[in-house]
C-alpha cells in the first residue's frame, strides 16, 4: 500500500499533477472547484443550476484505465446542433447526479465506469460562483476575473455563497492525508478558490500530511506580470497553508528561495519540468512529489 495523496484545484493543471501521483501514491482523492462559468459547464450551469461539470470530468479521466472506450467517449465534444461543444462526460455527470440524487455518488458511479484509479470529488456540495477585485473593480464570475486579470493584480477572492458546504468526503480524505498537493494551474480562478471554502482551508490547516503548492512554469491572463514567488504569496494571502513549494530551478517563472522561506515554506528545487521546459513532466514530477514525503 502507497500513501494517501490528496490533490485540490482544477482545469489541466490537476490533471497533469494526478497523472504524476498516480505514480507514487496508493490512495488518490482530488478535491476540485466547481465554480467555472464558461464553455460547457457555463452553458450546463445557466440551464440546470448545477455545481460545473468540466473540470471534474477531465480528472475523472486522468485517473481512468486505459482500457475500453470511455475515457476516450467522456472527451468527446459534439460538434453541431444543441449539444455543440458539450463534452459527453459533462452531460453523462450531471445525468448522474440528477438520476442518483447526489453529485459525489455521480462522480463515484462514473469513476467505476472509467475504471478510474482514485476518487474525484467536488470542493463544494452545490453551486458556487467568484467574485475578486481586480485593480479598483470588483469582478464576478470565473471567466471575467480571469480576463481582468490581464489588466490588473487581482486580490481578494471569494466565493458567493460566502461559506457554501464543502463535500464531507473530501474533508475525510484530507483528514487522512500523508500529503496534500495544492496542483499547478490557474492560480486565482482554479486553486485559490478552492481555498476560498472555509471548510476545506480549516480542514487543511489541521491536517497532520505535509501540502506542497507545485510551482507553475508560465503565467496566463490571471497572473499576467507574476513570478513563481507571487503565485505562492496569493495562495498565503488567501489564507492557504503551503509547508513546501516544489519548483523547477532551470525552466518556468523565477522562484526566490529566500522570499519563499520568508514566507514560511520551505523551497524545494527539482528537475520538474518537461523537455525544453515546457509543461510538467510527470514522470519527474511523481519522483519530486514522492521524495517529499
Amino acid at each position: 500500500m502507497g500513501p494517501s495523496i490528496v490533490a485540490l484545484g482544477g482545469g489541466h493543471g490537476l490533471a497533469v499533477a494526478l497523472g504524476a501521483i498516480r505514480e507514487y501514491a496508493g490512495e488518490i482523492t482530488a478535491v476540485v472547484g466547481v465554480a467555472d462559468d464558461g464553455g460547457s459547464s457555463g452553458r450546463l450551469r445557466r440551464d440546470l443550476d448545477v455545481p460545473a461539470p468540466g473540470d471534474l470530468r477531465r480528472c475523472l479521466v486522468a485517473l481512468a484505465s486505459d482500457a475500453g472506450p470511455w475515457p476516450e467517449a467522456f472527451e468527446h465534444r459534439f460538434r453541431s446542433g444543441e449539444l455543440a461543444d458539450h463534452a459527453l462526460g459533462n452531460l453523462v455527470l450531471v445525468g448522474l447526479a440528477e438520476t442518483l440524487g447526489d453529485l459525489t455518488a455521480a462522480l463515484d458511479e462514473a469513476g467505476r465506469l472509467l475504471g478510474a484509479v482514485g476518487r474525484v470529488l467536488p470542493a463544494t456540495v452545490g453551486p458556487v460562483s467568484m467574485t475578486a477585485r481586480v485593480g479598483n473593480e470588483h469582478v464576478t464570475g470565473q471567466v471575467a476575473i480571469a480576463v481582468a486579470g490581464k489588466r490588473a493584480r487581482i486580490r481578494d477572492v471569494r466565493l458567493t455563497p460566502a461559506n457554501p458546504p464543502a463535500c464531507p468526503d473530501a474533508l475525510d480524505a484530507i483528514a487522512r492525508a500523508d500529503q496534500i498537493v495544492l496542483a499547478p494551474g490557474s492560480l486565482y480562478t482554479s486553486i485559490v478558490a478552492v481555498l476560498c471554502v472555509p471548510e476545506l482551508r480549516a480542514a487543511i490547516d489541521r491536517a497532520p500530511g505535509h501540502v506542497v503548492q507545485i510551482a507553475n512554469l508560465e503565467t496566463e491572463n490571471e497572473t499576467t506580470g507574476h513570478d513563481g514567488t507571487d503565485h505562492l504569496s496569493a495562495v498565503r494571502d488567501h489564507g492557504g497553508r503551503v509547508d513546501q513549494f516544489l519548483y523547477d530551478p532551470d525552466h518556468g517563472l523565477g522562484v526566490d528561495a529566500g522570499a519563499v522561506s520568508a514566507l514560511g515554506p520551505q523551497p524545494v528545487a527539482a528537475p520538474i519540468a518537461g523537455p525544453a521546459g515546457f509543461g510538467h513532466d510527470p514522470q519527474q514530477l511523481a519522483k519530486a512529489l514522492s521524495a517529499l514525503l
